[in-house]
């Protein structure tokens, strides 16, 4: 595997003399005042233009800016026509497209499928500034406008959608996003690596439908790329009824992966040369099959989730109609120096000026927070990010980290000494990774933390440890807080890590996300037991007193998860009195484009063992009603969700759990008149929790995200 070239070595492009724009110019006076004549690229996105390192297109816009290229964005257009996607005139390479730093599905509507009052990414948030599927909407009228300028498409809508996929809202199997855009090229994942590449190439003159070779993109082909070996999907995970042979993604004995030599353990069996040829190509079951059979829907999610490893991931093609979608191996991850590169451009780190004095929520949450790393090799089944940004941490220099927080300190007007978090997908992960490089570009585990850590895993959090304390030490810092959605079950392995997290860095409440308590829907999300969390908890009791403060967990948990019965529900609304907690808002499983989870939702089959037509299917709430119970039971306290409850306990032969002791989860009578309690400074409680992640950082649209 040659090393790429790295981000900040490429030769610039001619426009560099010009050097980089305060803000990337959005209207052509803006360009008039720059000195441009035209663009080489243009960027269009279905967020608010908010020049910071959190939203995806201010990144990928500075680092193409970087690169010698004169960049404009054309923010929130109006997509009724195409006049407004000509407001910049026609880029000289090509239209960069992306719905945001969300699917416009998700953004737009809740888990019920109703209509969202407002848009976090909006000024005012207005959620009126966006069609659904943006990014096929935003094509189209691109196409409309200039018909022969290159289209590439990206971000988190077009990175889950690359294959055929299961779309909640329409309830069918939608073709790959490429199709659908009519887009020339496709980039998923963290995509500064192949956005570098293809604009570089198209400016020396290569075509987009030449560029065939990069890792990180889709496209569409009339015939397989030259030189690969295709390879059916179906023999290497068997589907039907007969004995199998072996998959080559059955993990061997843990015990012995996890002790044996780190230069000998293999955690995978192969049993074809094949397949670890890098010049194979995996043929995934067509749109048609998928579309029909649930079975195969499943073995294709199953087979791509297997390959997301870059250091042994191959390409895959699959079949729409009369051509074929490719899709090259995920990216490389960013070296440490890279990543800095990248967040460390001249941001201005705050909204376009035209918007004036609106406020755009999104930003006002993660003005003053700093993005650590990026990457998850959690795995859990309900979220996206390894399939967008990988298993693989890529971490940040602790001196880039602290140069930002210095920097948020000396140029934020709004800045008061907190900075509100230290974080990524997840909060402590950074420097986290295999301890051996051979077992780590072999492995293909979807989770190097379920069913239990992984004894390959360095679970040394003194590092983090190490950056928190630097960071509260800054001149000028008064609190430094963590928001990100914390893995209790690896903060657990470092007590001396959980001290100083809960003496110096809680502010009164710490959200963490068990999910659930029991096995089933736990096993089908790939997260650990509740043994984990009360473990946690107890630790994080004993250094709050230690602290002599008043501190309190906020758990997540989510209704109608695939693997989820009735009585799994009943079981946690009991967990939930017992322990005294009354959930505020919460929301209901979401199926979000690729997870595990939707294909667990849409098929009924388990994707994470290999997938057998005469296996057992999971338990699934897809009716609305039933849907609307499995919430009814977080909210048992709500007088408007009794009567439901009353029934189902009495269908479920448990009236013994209706009256009016503590022993009771509801009375059998309803209250004279409807009145809420209002929760006191200190109570507990658990806030929403969307149950897809979408964001990658734990809590309900959060926006520090994978692009």
């Amino acid at each position: 595997m040659s090393k790429p070239t790295a981000l900040y070595n490429y030769p610039k492009f001619w426009a560099e003399c010009l050097g980089p724009a305060s803000f990337l110019p959005t209207t052509r006076d803006e360009m008039d005042a720059l000195g441009w004549d035209s663009c080489d690229i243009i960027i269009v996105t279905g967020d608010a233009y908010v020049d910071h390192p959190s939203f995806g297109m201010a990144v990928i816009g500075r680092v193409l800016e970087a690169q010698g290229f004169r960049v404009g964005i054309i923010a929130q257009p109006n997509w009724r026509d195409c006049s407004d996607f000509q407001r910049l005139g026609e880029p000289n390479l090509f239209f960069g497209i992306a719905a945001g730093n969300m699917d416009s599905m998700i953004n737009r509507y809740t888990a019920d499928k109703k209509r969202r009052n407002d848009d976090a990414y909006t000024p005012n948030a207005d959620p009126n500034q966006r069609p659904d599927r943006a990014v096929i909407v935003y094509s189209q009228r691109v196409k409309e406008a200039y018909k022969h300028v290159p289209i590439i498409v990206g971000g988190i809508e077009a990175s889950l959608r690359r294959i055929a996929h299961y779309d909640y809202w329409s309830e069918k199997i939608r073709r790959s996003i490429l199709l659908d855009s009519q887009a020339d090229l496709l980039l998923y994942g963290n995509a500064e690596r192949a956005i570098c590449e293809v604009a570089h190439r198209l400016s020396r003159g290569e075509t987009i439908d030449s560029i065939t070779d990069l890792r990180g993109t889709a496209f569409v082909v009339k015939s397989p790329c030259e030189g690969y070996t295709e390879l059916d999907s179906t023999t290497i995970d068997v589907i039907g009824h007969v004995a199998p042979m072996l998959s080559p993604y059955e993990m061997v004995d843990d015990a012995k992966c996890e002790t044996s030599d780190a230069n000998t353990a293999s955690p995978v069996e192969l049993i074809d040369p094949r397949i670890i040829n890098s010049q194979t190509v995996i043929r995934l079951p067509s749109y048609d099959s998928v579309a029909h059979d649930p079975a195969l829907y499943a073995h294709a999610s199953r087979i791509l989730h297997k390959e997301t490893n870059p250091h042994n991931a191959r390409a895959l093609v699959q079949r729409h109609a009369n051509q074929d979608v490719w899709i090259a191996p995920p990216p490389l991850p960013l070296a440490t120096d890279e990543l800095d590169w990248v967040f460390e451009l001249p941001y201005q780190r705050v909204p376009h000026p035209a918007y004036g004095d609106a406020k755009i929520p999104a930003f006002e949450m993660i003005q003053h927070s700093v993005n650590i790393m990026r990457g998850c090799f959690g795995g859990c089944t309900f979220c996206s990010i390894t399939e967008h940004e990988g298993r693989i941490i890529q971490n940040r220099s602790e001196e880039s980290i602290l140069r930002e927080i210095e920097r948020i300190r000396d140029t934020s007007k709004a800045f008061t000494g907190v900075i509100s978090d230290l974080g990524g997908p997840t909060a402590n992960m950074w420097r986290l990774a295999c301890k051996d490089e051979k077992t780590e570009a072999a492995c293909r585990k979807l989770s190097c933390v379920f069913p239990g850590i992984c004894k390959n895993l360095n679970t040394d959090q003194m590092p983090l440890v190490r950056l928190y304390r630097k960071a509260r030490a800054l001149p000028g810092i008064k609190k430094v807080l963590i928001a990100s959605g914390l893995r209790y079950d690896l903060a657990v392995e470092s007590p001396e890590y959980v001290e100083e997290l809960v003496t110096h860095h809680v502010g009164g409440y710490l959200k963490i996300a068990p999910e659930h308590t029991e096995q089933g829907p736990l096993s089908a999300m790939m997260k650990p037991g509740i043994g984990s969390y009360d473990a946690f908890k107890k630790m994080f009791d004993k250094y709050t007193k230690a602290a002599g403060k008043e501190q309190y967990l906020i758990p997540y948990f989510i209704a109608a998860h695939p693997g989820t019965r009735d009585v799994d529900m009943l079981n946690l609304a009991l967990w939930l009195k017992r322990n005294g907690f009354r959930a505020d808002q919460v929301q209901t499983f979401y199926p979000s484009p690729m997870a595990t989870a939707t294909a667990m939702y849409h098929s009924g089959y388990n994707p994470l063992k290999p997938v057998r037509r005469s296996a057992a299917r999971l338990p699934r709430v897809q009716k609305l009603s039933n849907r609307r119970l499995h919430k009814a039971f977080l909210r048992y306290h709500d007088p408007d969700n009794w009567p439901e409850l009353r029934e189902t306990l009495k269908s479920m032969g448990r009236k013994d759990l209706i009256g009016y002791g503590k022993q009771h989860l509801v009375p059998p009578r309803q209250p004279p008149q409807r009145h809420r309690t209002i929760a006191k400074p200190g109570a507990r409680f658990a806030t929403q929790h969307t149950g897809i992640d979408p964001v990658g950082r734990g809590a309900s649209r959060k926006t520090k995200r994978p692009r």
